[in-house]
């Protein structure tokens, strides 16, 4: 069984990749980085992406109300990952990165959100509010979309490259 402070870390892990992933797409947009069609695509995943944090913020919210959670730690969490996100995009794409390194870099971000989704459904029973697992998975189904997208825009940069 998970315990509370397991749950609110990997809460506010994926809340900071939600604000990290969302940045990034605005980053590597104002960085010349995405080209237009990608961005087509992309503005759509970074609208899901705020709305996602919003409802996950409810979502704590009723959690810090229900099941005794600490918000502030969550958000301490989200905050301390969000920095560590950016920092490890400005590593992966380097001094002069190219489009494809941006679309390789965003379906890492996903991936990373994905896993931690994953690891949120598994540990939802150990919740007390149910709606926590039910908007868990939704949001899951929606990164593993994301992920998707993102692996497809990169093979298909690749394969025009």
């Amino acid at each position: 069984m998970a315990d509370k402070e397991m749950i609110q870390e990997k809460i506010g892990e994926a809340l900071g990749l939600e604000k990290a992933a969302q940045k990034a797409v605005e980053e590597l947009h104002s960085r010349g980085l995405l080209e237009p069609e990608h961005m087509k695509k992309l503005s759509k995943m970074k609208e899901q992406a705020g709305e996602q944090e919003e409802e996950m913020e409810v979502l704590v919210q009723e959690l810090t109300d229900s099941d005794g959670f600490d918000s502030s730690s969550i958000e301490e969490k989200a905050v301390e990952t969000a920095q560590k996100v950016s920092k490890i995009m400005e590593t992966y794409l380097g001094e002069e990165p190219d489009t494809q390194e941006a679309l390789e870099f965003l379906c890492l971000a996903e991936g990373g959100e994905v896993a931690h989704y994953e690891v949120l459904a598994s540990i939802a029973k150990d919740v007390k509010n149910k709606k926590f697992g039910t908007k868990v998975r939704a949001i899951l189904k929606e990164e593993k979309g994301h992920l998707n997208l993102c692996t497809k825009l990169a093979k298909s940069n690749a394969a025009s490259a």
